[in-house]
């Protein structure tokens, strides 16, 4: 994070600071709901300084992509897939603004059912499941919880096996 002279600089110079947060909110927004993000992608556009990111997909979208394994903690029994990201200081407010802003733009608009067996992650301030079609659900989570720096947001979004066992 920038030191409050460099930010006052940067303000000086007409010039708003870009946070550490901010990139690893937009990083999530952008990518997270995007059926073609992979596991090298995530590597290279949620890796940034200052965040953390867990990644995995079980079953990719596209024909002859390698599966992704967890980088964090294991899979959520009944998902193929977590994209999240964590970083220091509590945006929640923020997150949960960019990830309504993201879902409308994926259209991803339909309310599901949170299944009643789903674990909610501890800290969670808002869990909320979409329908990505009528077959799969994804369920959004977004919270603080302790970091390795004090407080840190963490924003989730884990896809759910298909509806049908298909």
């Amino acid at each position: 994070m920038p030191s409050i002279l460099a930010a006052l600089s940067l303000s000086l110079l007409g010039t708003t600071p870009v946070f550490a947060s901010d990139l690893t909110i937009d990083a999530f927004a952008s990518n997270c709901f995007s059926p073609f993000m992979t596991g090298s992608r995530a590597a290279g556009v949620l890796a940034l300084d200052g965040g953390r990111y867990d990644f995995y997909d079980l079953r990719p979208f596209r024909p002859g992509t390698p599966v992704s394994e967890p980088a964090g903690r294991a899979p959520t029994p009944g998902t193929d897939r977590r994209c999240e990201v964590a970083f220091d200081g509590d945006h929640v407010a923020e997150s949960v603004a960019a990830i309504e802003e993201a879902l409308a733009l994926e259209d991803i608009t339909e309310l599901a059912d949170v299944p009643p067996d789903f674990p909610t992650l501890a800290g969670a301030a808002v869990v909320e499941a979409r329908f990505l079609n009528p077959n799969r659900i994804a369920v959004v989570q977004v919270g603080t919880r302790p970091g390795p720096n004090g407080v840190e947001t963490f924003m989730s979004v884990e896809r759910l096996l298909p509806l049908n066992g298909e």
